[in-house]
């Protein structure tokens, strides 16, 4: 089986493996480099310990409607803020 290196680096898994492995989008691979180049990958099975600390405890006031509108509101200022370029200084 072929792949083709893309641009940015990325290869796209021929239908055959993900099919083989149960792979779909948002599956984790975890590569190693053997001595002779050879590469290998295997699928990184879900672990609850990755997602300790994503939940808010149940002893946890909710947040209230002002908190959620202004999270939303700089979630929306930070996405939609223009890029910050560097301006790099023309001295002659």
């Amino acid at each position: 089986m072929f792949a083709t290196l893309t641009s940015k680096g990325q290869v796209t898994l021929p239908k055959e493996i993900r099919e083989r492995l149960g792979l779909d989008a948002g599956s984790m691979l975890d590569f190693q480099i053997l001595e002779d180049n050879t590469i290998t990958a295997r699928q990184v099975l879900p672990d609850a310990r990755r997602i300790r600390g994503l939940l808010k405890s149940p002893h946890a006031a909710p947040p209230t409607v002002e908190q959620m509108d202004e999270a939303v509101s700089k979630l929306l200022r930070d996405k939609h803020a223009p890029a910050r370029r560097s301006r790099k200084s023309s001295s002659r």
